[in-house]
């Protein structure tokens, strides 16, 4: 893999070497090609804007943040974006990092869809939505120039991304798609998961087990 892409440096300390190993272990090409693009447009967004932010805990956020759908790292009951938040974090407690580094990085994964909330957070959390907004949504799809953005899929290609990363979502979570309630993950299992019911939270409310 090359150092630098777009004019953006992909971290090579051993901190980084190892998450990447590690990431490429258990994440196919799809989770691991998005990975690195996410990665890639969150720094190009943070450059083009000035934002100061550490680049090494942005790149493990954004290898670690769909590490939660794959099997070695799924859980039975929790949401996958808490799975792949505790599997950062306990990779790198296992390195000795300093624990408000290791919060950021819990945050930033653990948020990185909450839409409305995650881009009020830290920089590193911000600018990760923002790299995952634009490759799953096109989000700001003009932010970043098109020749810049052909080398990042050059190095990292999409490969049917729109309509791939769809059934990897609801790969990682359909033996629990109670989960996905309140979440932007419910739309995925509406989609495509036989039978599911979407929860409507009014419905909660109005017949509560309180007497009135």
């Amino acid at each position: 893999m090359t150092n630098r892409i777009a004019d953006i440096k992909i971290p090579d300390s051993k901190l980084a070497r190892e998450a990447a190993e590690l990431v490429r272990e258990h994440a196919d090409d799809l989770l691991w090609n998005h990975s690195n693009r996410v990665y890639l447009f969150s720094a190009m967004r943070g450059n083009r804007n000035q934002v100061k932010y550490d680049a090494e805990l942005l790149y493990i956020s954004s290898l670690f943040h769909d590490l939660g759908l794959t099997p070695a790292f799924r859980s039975a009951d929790k949401r996958f974006e808490v799975d792949g938040a505790n599997a950062a974090r306990d990779f790198l407690h296992s390195r000795g990092v300093p624990e408000d580094s290791v919060r950021l990085v819990w945050d930033a994964v653990a948020l990185h869809t909450s839409i409305g909330i995650v881009e009020y957070k830290e920089a590193e959390a911000a600018l990760m939505n923002f790299g995952v907004g634009y490759d799953v949504v096109g989000k700001n799809f003009d932010f970043i120039p098109a020749e810049a953005r052909q080398q990042v899929v050059e190095a990292f290609p999409r490969s049917q991304f729109k309509q791939n990363i769809l059934h990897a979502f609801m790969e990682g979570f359909k033996h629990k798609p109670e989960t996905t309630y309140g979440t932007i993950n419910a739309d995925v299992c509406e989609l495509l998961l036989p039978g599911y019911q979407r929860p409507n939270f009014c419905h909660h409310v109005l017949h509560s087990p309180w007497n009135e």
